[in-house]
């Protein structure tokens, strides 16, 4: 059977639109790291590279290709996790380019270090790119979070993390890191900004 992240681990991927605490195991992921604007040139092909990596992965049964363990699955979303550069703390107004973010794309649990090397070095050979020596292979684990869906512009996501921090004081929570999770349900090239679906998370703990 087929695993599609939207049918398999809606409780992940397609939260209500209202907070909710859950725990999130550890996951393995194609990454890429780095600091500036998110609407600038070199973010926009991080992404590309990152989907060529990732769709490698996915197309090895037509090389004949078949891993250990393999299974059909849906390529899964564009995740970013967001900090920002202690200069730029304080400021009134977000300065986009002392960003510092890791931008991702899960990879399914049969990819292993080794593959994921092999189908980096591939993809450099057929679709060189300077980014490509970026390209991590990393497992992550996020443990006790509280999260939501927003609906709507990125620039007003600061609405939805206020109806994130206001169920933490509800309900005996703090956040662990002032670091963020963004998971992108929408192409936000060919969406209108007021329909793009985000999800949103942090890491918390008891307070």
């Amino acid at each position: 059977m087929k695993y599609e992240w939207k049918k398999h681990a809606k409780e992940l991927y397609l939260p209500k639109n209202k907070p909710e605490l859950l725990t999130v195991p550890d996951f393995k992921f194609f990454m890429i790291d780095g600091k500036g604007n998110p609407n600038s040139e070199e973010f926009s092909e991080a992404i590309g590279v990152l989907y060529s990596s990732a769709y490698a992965i996915k197309m090895l049964p037509k090389k004949n290709i078949i891993p250990e363990g393999y299974f059909e699955y849906t390529v899964f979303p564009l995740e970013g996790i967001w900090d920002l550069a202690e200069e730029a703390r304080g400021l009134e107004e977000l300065d986009l380019n002392s960003l510092i973010y890791s931008i991702m794309i899960r990879q399914p649990d049969f990819v292993t270090d080794k593959l994921a090397q092999e189908v980096i070095n591939s993809v450099k050979i057929k679709k060189p790119h300077p980014l490509l020596d970026k390209v991590s292979f990393n497992a992550l684990e996020e443990g006790l979070c509280v999260q939501m869906l927003h609906l709507g512009p990125y620039e007003d996501e600061p609405k939805s993390f206020s109806l994130m921090e206001d169920y933490c004081a509800q309900n005996n929570l703090r956040r662990r890191t002032m670091v963020h999770r963004e998971i992108y349900l929408s192409d936000a090239r060919k969406t209108q900004p007021e329909k793009l679906k985000t999800v949103l998370r942090f890491q918390v703990e008891k307070a």
